[in-house]
């Protein structure tokens, strides 16, 4: 599969997809769930009180060459220029063989709060004393990670104020891992409450992964980004973001712009990757979690780390057959190669808002599809949105009231469609 696909904004909507059928190996199933699938009964099987859908557009990305294997990349988001911005990020670093990617193994933590602990070194002691009988208990929870030698594999003890946290150490494979650390950690409970004659409040897992962090890396040559005026534009705006919070934050929410539509193409938890990205970022006073440089030949380099915590079995992903088309379309074969491809895309949508803003500014891309939103929604067709839209980006009023002149003297003097 060659995903580097020239002018695929410029397609209509049943070239695009055709395209994707070919390249992503999809069956007429698959397209016809992509273009029409929609189940109520699939939806109340994932939350209560289900009276409805929400459309969100589901686009994708093109140009990326992760670890030197090509990717097409699902991204449901409602946000303009997101999709297109980070399908040119990975074209420029494209050009320099793609994305080099690595994530570590799926390491999670569940956390067991004791209290009431009448004699709290000796507690500690027999928790480690008992660690592989705990081990082995929670392992009985779970006979697939048991058979692949993952599961419950350590135990770290900690004391805060009057509490002793116990933290559960698990390897979750290809699963996100909130449901099997949660059923562990309940059935251990009882027996630590034994062993240490206190009383547990909280059993539940962290969405904190620092044992589960991706890193990506690229380079982007600056004659393809604008010169080295502009390379040295980005690594300035990149300084400020690691010393600066309020810069930090809108930095790093661009990278989530790119991994949280991945992730809800194919409903993995995107709130909790939120939680965790930011957490992670406010270790040591919060700051970025891209960095970037100029090499010797001043071409711009790239990177990120970031905690990823993503499952491609299980939950929402396999109940929702768009999620799971998503996913085929992806084609990735580990939650690890998922997190490499969220690492990248994390990067390329970063990257892209940089760039932007170190040269024409982000509303470019914004206002454009933002004034055709607004033609549409005063009455454009298709044979007038066009120059429409480009009437109201002429004048630079981009507002309902223009919009709603320009559908009269384009539709022959008639309101539009409404």
């Amino acid at each position: 599969m060659n995903s580097e696909i020239h002018n695929f904004h410029k397609m209509t909507l049943n070239e695009r997809r055709n395209i994707v059928k070919e390249l992503a190996s999809l069956s007429n199933e698959d397209m016809e769930i992509m273009e029409n699938y929609t189940n109520i009964k699939d939806l109340e099987n994932m939350i209560e009180n289900v009276i409805s859908t929400m459309e969100i557009p589901i686009g994708i990305a093109t140009n990326f060459k992760i670890n030197n294997k090509d990717y097409l990349i699902p991204m449901c988001i409602e946000e303009p220029s997101v999709v297109a911005a980070c399908s040119h990020g990975a074209k420029i670093a494209r050009d320099s063989g793609g994305f080099r990617a690595y994530s570590m193994e799926s390491i999670m933590r569940g956390e067991l709060q004791l209290y009431d602990v009448p004699d709290r070194d000796r507690a500690i002691i027999s928790i480690y004393q008992n660690k592989q009988k705990i081990l082995d208990m929670a392992n009985t929870r779970s006979k697939t990670l048991s058979s692949m030698k993952a599961g419950a594999i350590d135990i770290e003890i900690s004391t805060i104020n009057n509490y002793i946290v116990l933290y559960l150490i698990i390897n979750v494979k290809d699963a996100m891992g909130a449901n099997v650390i949660n059923t562990m950690l309940e059935f251990i409970s009882p027996f630590i409450e034994d062993i240490t004659g206190g009383k547990i409040n909280l059993r539940i897992m962290s969405n904190l992964t620092t044992e589960r962090i991706s890193y990506a890396y690229t380079k982007f040559k600056k004659e393809l980004i604008g010169g080295e005026k502009i390379v040295n534009r980005i690594v300035m705006a990149s300084n400020l973001a690691k010393h600066d919070i309020y810069r930090a934050t809108t930095h790093n929410k661009g990278i989530m712009n790119g991994i949280d539509a991945v992730m809800l193409a194919t409903l993995n938890d995107f709130r909790a990757e939120e939680a965790n990205a930011h957490a992670y970022a406010s270790i040591n006073n919060y700051h970025s979690l891209t960095d970037y440089y100029s090499d010797e030949n001043g071409d711009l380099i790239g990177s990120i780390k970031i905690p990823i915590s993503v499952g491609i079995v299980g939950g929402a992903t396999k109940t929702s057959k768009k999620a799971s088309t998503s996913l085929k379309i992806l084609n990735i074969s580990s939650s690890q190669e998922m997190a490499d491809v969220l690492a990248s895309v994390g990067l390329a949508q970063n990257f892209a808002a940089l760039r932007a803003l170190a040269a024409e500014g982000i509303q470019k891309g914004h206002m454009k599809l933002h004034a055709r939103n607004i033609a549409i929604s005063a009455g454009a067709t298709d044979k007038n949105v066009d120059i429409i839209v480009e009437k109201m980006l002429e004048r630079n009023t981009i507002n309902y009231s223009t919009a709603k002149e320009l559908v009269v003297k384009y539709n022959g003097g008639k309101d539009g469609k409404f």
